[in-house]
């Protein structure tokens, strides 16, 4: 008598193509926790390697927000940049407001780079691969919490040090929506990136392309100067059709002012929206053609 195993795992070409968009979902989300300790194995390993040759090690971290806020004031003391009324210091402005895009890149960047990351792990090894995906935002995150804490000590100083310089009052209860306002920019970040991370195996210059536009972006997103400045009609209706400015702004303001960008929630909730769903939609085409790429990487 032959004992047949109790499950059978049947391989057929293109078989994803066949799942449903939530069985995809549900796929996914399983294959996320079954790899839990790979994912913090793989956190630890690259966290750590990062700065492990380095002479200063982790204050990288901080060196790096404080050396961009150095050339955007250099640029306003040079009279090149004219940033308007912002309510609070400069410095703290263009340090907060330049850390949610940091944010925003940082995810970008670590989801493009999801397969290329562990192209040696994926072309030897059988496993989940949204590990990859999960465990570099999980890097990027860990970084974005040194950022975070040093952006509220540079506001406590500045509002006890110059308390006439604000013109609103800080900290704020709106502080409290934080978490729940910067959650956009995850599933934003992650969705370009995703995309990007696939583009790049087939035709890497697409993704440059795509890189190149985003750095373009910074500058219709009203981050380093105020809105009320911009007196350019073509400027004013591509920050107002921009989904960054609502998205990347309301984690800034909801900071410093506590309020959400313009105080607009119906922009603000028709961008977090189309967010979560070009996520949904980029995990899905990731998981539907992750097998054919994995192919052209070999």
């Amino acid at each position: 008598m032959v004992n047949l195993p109790d499950k059978v795992t049947t391989y057929r070409a293109n078989q994803r193509h066949d799942v449903s968009f939530f069985d995809t979902l549900h796929e996914m989300c399983l294959n996320v926790l079954r790899s839990k300790d790979l994912i913090w194995q793989l956190f630890k390993r690259d966290f750590f390697a990062q700065y492990r040759k380095s002479f200063l090690g982790s204050t990288w971290i901080f060196i790096s927000p404080v050396v961009g806020i150095l050339s955007w004031l250099f640029l306003q003391m040079s009279g090149v940049l004219t940033p308007g009324d912002v309510g609070i210091p400069y410095p703290a402005y263009i340090l907060v407001g330049t850390s949610m895009w940091g944010l925003f890149m940082s995810l970008y960047g670590s989801a493009s780079n999801t397969l290329n990351a562990g192209a040696d792990l994926i072309t030897q090894v059988n496993y989940p691969h949204e590990a990859l995906f999960f465990q570099q935002l999980a890097s990027q995150l860990a970084n974005f919490i040194f950022t975070f804490t040093l952006n509220i000590i540079v506001l406590f100083i500045l509002r006890i040090s110059q308390p006439d310089a604000f013109a609103v009052s800080f900290p704020t209860f709106g502080m409290l929506w934080f978490p729940l306002v910067v959650l956009p920019l995850f599933f934003v970040g992650s969705a370009f990136g995703l995309i990007a991370s696939m583009v790049n195996v087939v035709a890497s210059d697409i993704g440059r392309v795509v890189s190149v536009g985003l750095g373009f972006g910074m500058y219709i997103t009203p981050i380093i100067y105020s809105s009320d400045v911009v007196t350019n009609p073509l400027i004013l209706t591509l920050i107002k059709w921009n989904p960054l400015t609502y998205l990347i702004c309301s984690a800034r303001d909801i900071l410093i002012y506590g309020q959400l960008y313009n105080n607009d929630f119906y922009a603000f909730a028709i961008s977090s929206i189309l967010a979560f769903l070009a996520f949904l939609l980029s995990w899905r085409l990731f998981y539907v053609s992750e097998q054919k790429l994995v192919e052209r990487m070999i």
